[in-house]
């Protein structure tokens, strides 16, 4: 899951970025209004973290902007003030959720996977090929009912690819995806990475290599 987080408090932006960095997600950290659209209009994100107090851009507007630009990334609004008036206020601009400071980590993150579920289109809370599952909000996956030891980035290559549907996920989409602004383009990470999750699903093999369009999961 890619995020952005969209806080002009330094310190705590970076300390989110940290986290939920460590939670297994891709995570860039801007500190103004303006940077965070200047971001949107490059990168697609799932889920944007917007402080609602920003220079140079505000958070209304940034908020108004992704939804109407950027329909499949979701916002969950963070902000100083916890009124019922200031969270109607920001509900009212088109966030999908709303946390007022301060606010527990684990929920900040339980709320990002929550909002992370939920795309255009609507994916079951479990996703399931085969005999092959993967809880997202969990953070679990199983193959034959055994559970799977896998590291954050394991997990992320595989939520893509079972997102899909069965239809090929280009490396490029998965570094994407899966990683942040700071990954190299040229890495051989995404391949790394796929060859070590195959070796954890075993046999038969679920992950197949399409040729010039990527990796997919599903039947040979």
């Amino acid at each position: 899951m890619r995020v952005l987080v969209v806080e002009d408090f330094e310190i705590l932006a970076r300390t989110i970025g940290t986290g939920l960095r460590r939670e297994g997600l891709a995570v860039d950290v801007v500190l103004d209004g303006a940077e965070a659209l200047e971001r949107m209009a490059v990168t697609r994100y799932d889920v944007v973290v917007l402080d609602r107090d920003l220079p140079r851009v505000a958070g209304d507007t940034v908020c108004r902007h992704i939804v109407a630009e950027h329909p499949a990334s979701r916002v969950l609004m963070l902000t100083a003030s916890g009124t019922v008036r200031d969270r109607v206020e920001g509900l009212g601009l088109g966030a999908d959720d709303y946390l007022p400071k301060p606010f527990d980590f684990d929920e900040l993150v339980a709320r990002i996977r929550a909002l992370g579920r939920r795309p255009t289109t609507a994916l079951p809370p479990v996703l399931t090929v085969g005999d092959l599952t993967l809880d997202p909000s969990r953070h679990i996956a199983t193959r034959g009912g055994l559970r799977l030891d896998l590291s954050p980035k394991e997990f992320g290559v595989l939520e893509c690819l079972m997102a899909a549907g069965g239809r090929p996920v280009s490396a490029e989409d998965l570094l994407e995806r899966v990683w942040d602004e700071a990954a190299d383009p040229f890495t051989t990470a995404v391949k790394t990475t796929v060859r070590r999750l195959r070796s954890r699903l075993g046999d038969p093999p679920v992950i197949h290599t399409v040729r010039e369009a990527g990796y997919r999961v599903g039947p040979a």
